[in-house]
């Protein structure tokens, strides 16, 4: 999926945001935004908006010679997830269609994203959940099902920190004794990384690898060859978040995508209207 001239403000949102964790020094804030605000305009939209963050977020993680601007954010999260987590985990053991309601409650955890909201708040994360449990999942769910029964290797995709707290509640109810958990290769944004996974216990359930890039997203031709190996082998590919979908959609592979829609242009081409919960199909099947 490619960039376009609608991503631009969330690109400048973003960059602003940790620009703002950097400093509250003025001169540095003014400096480091002219700065940003250049690479943006000469950004090329061929690419994918993942691949664009990434450049933006390298160059501020250079610039203000820190490697993970929202390490405070991710820890506050990860614990804010573990005692909302607690309390819903009784919930999905009372629901008939057990993990249904465990891919509800994962996607309802993708609204953990500090790449399109600023600030997410206890109150937010619990509305969105209890929200979910009340709202119809679109999209593929009994293909899913069809395709999960028959896989021997499955390949989990992660997304941001917290939200991987609720991912490991649907790791739970898949039941499966070979899945691997891909995180990504560096911290970018809040999007989780191997100590956030490992904070989640998801070595319990999974093994956890990274993806060998630091995009808010999973852009195939720069990730590792481990992960590329995983990828290929695997019998279904289970995609977290919109970063996944803007960087993966429509490329070869058994990929279930499973977000929430956060933005007009990711509705337009999802097909589903913004705010929709979705487990969805993609459009090539074969293996890449």
């Amino acid at each position: 999926m490619n960039s376009s001239i609608e991503c631009i403000p969330c690109f400048i949102r973003q960059a602003v945001s940790a620009i703002k964790k950097v400093s509250d020094d003025p001169s540095f804030q003014e400096k480091a935004l002219r700065e940003t605000l250049t690479m943006i305009s000469q950004l090329d939209y061929k690419q994918s908006p993942p691949a664009s963050v990434q450049k933006i977020n390298s160059f501020l993680k250079k610039f203000a010679g820190t490697e993970d601007i929202f390490f405070a954010d991710k820890k506050l999260q990860n614990e804010t997830a573990v005692k909302l987590a607690e309390s819903l985990s009784d919930e999905i053991k009372k629901a008939d269609d057990k993990l249904h309601f465990a891919v509800k409650l994962a996607i309802a955890g993708n609204i953990i994203d500090l790449g399109v909201k600023g600030h997410v708040s206890e109150k937010d994360i619990k509305e969105s959940l209890y929200k979910a449990i009340n709202e119809p999942l679109d999209g593929d769910y009994a293909e899913f099902i069809s395709k999960l029964d028959q896989a021997e290797n499955i390949l989990y995709l992660a997304d941001n920190a917290g939200e991987i707290i609720f991912d490991r509640l649907l790791l739970e109810e898949l039941k499966h004794k070979n899945v691997t958990f891909a995180v990504r290769g560096a911290p970018i944004i809040n999007d989780a990384t191997v100590e956030d996974a490992e904070f989640a216990e998801i070595h319990e359930v999974a093994k956890i690898i990274t993806n060998g890039f630091d995009a808010p997203g999973t852009v195939y031709d720069s990730c590792s060859d481990e992960f590329k190996e995983y990828f290929t082998k695997a019998d279904i590919i289970i995609s977290k978040g919109q970063g996944n979908f803007e960087s993966l959609y429509g490329i070869n592979g058994p990929i279930f995508f499973l977000f929430k829609v956060k933005c007009d242009l990711v509705a337009s081409n999802s097909g589903y209207p913004t705010g929709s919960q979705l487990l969805l199909k993609n459009k090539k099947l074969t293996t890449a």
